[in-house]
């Protein structure tokens, strides 16, 4: 099953919007995102918290901007969970 939905994120003084992709099979599931032109895959960790995983050849060129939208993406996930 796939699903998608949009969230926004303050970044700067601005919000910009990703669009998310949920991704489910059997028992878990996965949320995929675009940042950046950066496919990142954020995943339940053991606590419930989301990690995110990205490709390792581009781990090594990531900007620092994309550092910080990648946890802050990360943080809203973990957000939503509660909601």
């Amino acid at each position: 099953m796939e699903d998608g939905f949009s969230i926004d994120i303050e970044y700067n003084g601005e919000v910009l919007s990703f669009d998310v992709r949920l991704a489910t099979t059997g028992y878990t599931h996965n949320f995929m995102v675009i940042i950046n032109s950066i496919e990142v895959t954020y995943e339940p960790d053991e606590e419930r918290n989301y990690r995110a995983i990205v490709n390792a050849e581009t781990a090594h060129s990531l900007k620092d901007k994309d550092k910080m939208l990648i946890g802050l993406v990360g943080a809203k996930l973990d957000e939503l969970k509660y909601l």
